[in-house]
């Protein structure tokens, strides 16, 4: 929007051709966002409290979380609006890559505020039943993945990259659809399952995010996407804007989710940011650099995984409980320590992630 503006002033005045550059419009997108979050949540957490839309505690969960019932949930729709807003402010809104980001983390954070409001407000333990959450999810990747795919420009745009080998890229097919409905639906949910302690999601989301936003800068980019032999996805880089948004606006939401929390995300925001995320990844054709960086994510939803097919085939449990997370909190971890050395993990494997693109 500003971009326009900025665009059609530059006419009388050409100090406005600054904002062409897309390095600063990302800086701005990610202080607007920040700006928002911060400004606005003081706000939102006091409506949710006078409102009473609080969170209800697992009763067999570690019982240092009892005294967290009743902290305002549903924050993650602050996050949403100050991604929507920065985006909408500083992206080029021309681009189809920036409407697919942004109708995808709007349709499943939709999808979360339903399930959310369900539980919260109506007082229904079961929110939205799993399979009309799974059903929804599925629709809105699968139409993001169609969409991609039939206006694939390139063949890149629907090849599978595979990390240290510069000349590997296997041509996918109609199978680029079924893959985004994969990525897109499982990081959406693995965000979901991290997002149980305070701020142990929302900071490696930021993290994983401002990586690839980096990333999407350098596949726009035809000469930056030659020399680290990445995909050239034209207009790809628009979305270092929107990826920008999503760091900026979970580095606000932290300032209240941070422990001990004033407000959690809930499945609003936590749905919302993985489908975001795994939607970036589709586009920049960076799937299994998404599995390398969000590793956290990858970690607690394995955890889920086997816990449960442990538990159905020989009726023992592998971990004291799962995600993983709370398996550390009932070996004695306080929750800060648990927090803090996910973030370490996390800033580690973002980093490991990011050495790809040179040892390729």
């Amino acid at each position: 929007m500003l971009l326009l503006l900025a665009e059609y002033l530059s006419q009388y005045e050409s100090a406005f051709t600054v904002f062409r550059y897309l390095t600063l419009r990302g800086i701005l997108g990610i202080l607007t966002a920040l700006a928002i979050s911060l400004l606005i949540g003081p706000t939102m957490i006091a409506r949710l409290q006078a409102n009473q839309i609080g969170q209800t505690i697992r009763e067999d969960g570690p019982k240092s979380h009892l005294s967290k019932a009743g902290t305002p949930t549903m924050g993650g729709a602050l996050i949403l609006v100050a991604i929507v807003i920065s985006t909408l402010l500083w992206g080029d809104l021309t681009n189809r890559y920036v409407w697919v980001v942004l109708l995808v983390t709007t349709g499943t954070g939709v999808v979360g505020w339903v399930d959310d409001y369900r539980k919260v407000v109506e007082k229904n333990s079961k929110g939205l039943p799993a399979k009309w959450k799974l059903l929804w999810q599925s629709l809105i990747a699968l139409a993001a993945g169609y969409f991609l795919y039939s206006s694939a420009q390139t063949p890149a745009e629907t090849q599978l990259i595979v990390p240290f080998f510069k000349d590997v890229a296997i041509n996918m097919g109609p199978a680029f659809i079924v893959m985004t409905y994969f990525v897109i639906v499982g990081t959406s949910n693995a965000v979901n399952l991290t997002d149980g302690l305070d701020g142990l999601a929302i900071l490696p989301t930021v993290m994983v995010a401002g990586a690839l936003g980096i990333v999407a800068y350098l596949s726009g980019h035809a000469y930056f996407s030659e020399y680290l032999h990445i995909p050239h996805i034209l207009g790809a880089g628009e979305l270092l804007i929107i990826a920008g948004a999503i760091a900026g606006a979970g580095l606000g939401f932290l300032w209240f989710n941070t422990y001990p929390a004033q407000v959690f995300m809930g499945d609003v925001g936590a749905l919302a940011l993985g489908a975001a995320l795994g939607t970036i990844a589709i586009i920049i054709r960076q799937e299994i650099l998404l599995f390398i960086m969000g590793g956290v994510f990858v970690m607690e939803t394995v955890s889920v995984i086997l816990q449960v097919a442990s538990f159905k085939m020989t009726g023992k449990r592998i971990f004291r409980m799962a995600p993983l997370h709370h398996h550390y909190e009932l070996k004695g971890w306080p929750e800060p320590r648990v927090i803090v050395r996910f973030w370490i993990i996390t800033v580690m494997l973002v980093l490991f992630g990011l050495a790809t693109l040179k040892s390729r």
